[in-house]
């Protein structure tokens, strides 16, 4: 940078920015493409997440709390972010649960959405899925406003939006413009940047702010990719009077629950559940030669590899489109990262409970184990764990990579060094009979010499078991509170 000409140590992006903003005025931030519009905006909101910030800004004459702050604020960011499993009308549930007071009760709460839902012009799609913007589900116009309604649920008086026309046609920017319209009659303090607007669009704002750099714009132009610096000198809010100022974490199983929802639409019942349950049919067989006891255990052993690295794999798609949607809600103030950890956690462990019964129901007598309670029992138990740290495995790897296609390269590693030296299941069901077989060896012998397993051993490799899970799990909420990828 110096070698150009610029003789500071940090490039200041914005300086001496400073300003008013009224309630129930609709103001416009506008300046040419790389101004710092979105960069002033994130900075006022607080979820600028790299650069450094110096200066004040106060509300209401007082020095912003950003925990306070982002309680009695909204951001509608550019890109619309929200769990694509769930209906509008459960979006905004969620959203009102977790970020309204606990005083509110229930039927205000339902009320207060209707009442949203009304403003927002979403009345008629309350029961439509979300799905994922321009692929399926609502339309871009559609999600935009899902968006400005999920921040409305927290009752703000101030609403940061960020280009919320853009990539609109005339039609849906009219009806968004609309929408932010209605919101700025009820009295809040509305500040949007707004890019290439039409002439209906700039005459439905009350104040326009000018955003210009010259000098930062020839400055990023030659050193993109670099650490910069951001100066924020004054920005004065006047806020709504009597909304809540403390700060809520939200009980794990409201969160849970969305979770929940969401995952019981995206299973594949094919994939997930019955497709390896038919697969397996193929290993009936009964123990009568050594070859038999080689085709039970490889059964087993492929179970494990093929359901448990496809659970890995199908679940690391999922958490990585919550994990965007959990940067945005933890930055609204709506949960911590450890509710969020622990309802993910959670929420697998019926649906894998599930599989593994059925799994074990249909295959165990197929493959000619012993019919006694505690051997069926010690199946299940490997079986379900075996698949429970798998997933968990792909959850962390989801939570300690920057995203999804790296995670899935982490994850293929391990799926290599635990197919060479994991072996096989330990086997319960196998390891303490008696009876012959070829060679005049019994199965328990059989099983110590070839594969070295030892039936009193059995406790020790389902503590192992259990301690993987439980590590996989620690890790990945560990690393969701701790590591943030977003880039803003």
């Amino acid at each position: 940078m110096k070698n150009q000409g610029v003789i500071e140590d940090r490039l200041v992006l914005l300086k001496g920015a400073s300003g008013a903003f009224r309630p129930g005025v609709l103001t416009a931030l506008m300046g040419v493409s790389g101004a710092g519009k979105t960069t002033l905006m994130d900075v006022l909101a607080g979820r600028k997440t790299g650069g450094y910030t110096e200066g004040s800004i106060t509300i209401s004459g007082y020095p912003k709390n950003q925990e306070t702050y982002a309680r009695i604020s909204g951001y509608c960011e550019q890109n619309d972010i929200h769990s694509p499993h769930v209906t509008i009308y459960e979006s905004l549930l969620y959203s009102a649960c977790l970020r309204l007071s606990r005083e509110v009760n229930s039927e205000t709460r339902k009320m207060f959405i209707e009442e949203v839902m009304e403003l927002v012009e979403l009345n008629l799609l309350r029961e439509a899925l979300v799905g994922l913007p321009g692929v399926s589900g609502l339309s871009t116009e559609q999600h935009k406003r899902l968006t400005i309604a999920v921040e409305l649920m927290a009752n703000p008086s101030i609403i940061f939006m960020g280009e919320p026309t853009s990539g609109l046609d005339a039609r849906g920017a009219a009806i968004v413009t609309r929408t932010v319209r209605n919101i700025v009659d009820t009295g809040r303090t509305i500040l949007c940047t707004i890019h290439q607007p039409s002439i209906d669009i700039f005459e439905a704002f009350d104040e326009e702010e000018q955003s210009t750099c010259s000098r930062i714009e020839q400055a990023c132009s030659r050193f993109q990719g670099t650490s910069f610096s951001y100066t924020i000198c004054t920005a004065i809010f006047r806020s709504m009077q009597g909304l809540p100022m403390e700060t809520t974490l939200a009980q794990p199983s409201i969160y849970c629950s969305e979770i929940f929802v969401h995952y019981i639409r995206s299973i594949d019942v094919w994939d997930n559940v019955l497709g390896p349950r038919i697969q397996n049919v193929s290993y009936y067989c009964l123990i009568r030669r050594k070859q038999d006891l080689f085709n039970a255990i490889g059964s087993m052993y492929n179970a494990i590899i093929f359901l448990g690295i496809q659970n890995a794999f199908f679940v690391q798609p999922v958490v990585a489109i919550e994990r965007t949607v959990f940067y945005r809600e933890r930055a609204a103030g709506m949960y911590s990262a450890i509710p969020y950890a622990l309802a993910q956690v959670v929420i697998e462990l019926p649906y894998i409970f599930v599989q593994a019964v059925t799994y074990g129901i249909i295959v165990y007598a197929m493959i000619g184990f012993e019919l006694t309670a505690s051997k069926f029992f010690w199946y299940l138990f490997f079986m379900y764990f075996t698949f429970l740290y798998f997933t968990f495995y792909g959850m962390m790897t989801v939570a300690v990579t920057p995203n999804q296609h790296i995670a899935s390269i982490v994850a293929t590693a391990f799926y290599g060094v635990s197919n060479l030296f994991s072996g096989f299941v330990v086997s319960r069901p196998f390891g303490d009979v008696t009876s012959a077989v070829e060679l005049n060896e019994t199965v328990k012998e059989f099983f110590r010499r070839y594969f070295g397993y030892r039936d009193d051993f059995v406790g020790v490799a389902a503590g192992v078991v259990v301690g993987f899970a439980l590590l996989f799990a620690t890790i990945f909420a560990f690393s969701v509170k701790v590591f943030n990828f977003e880039r803003r």
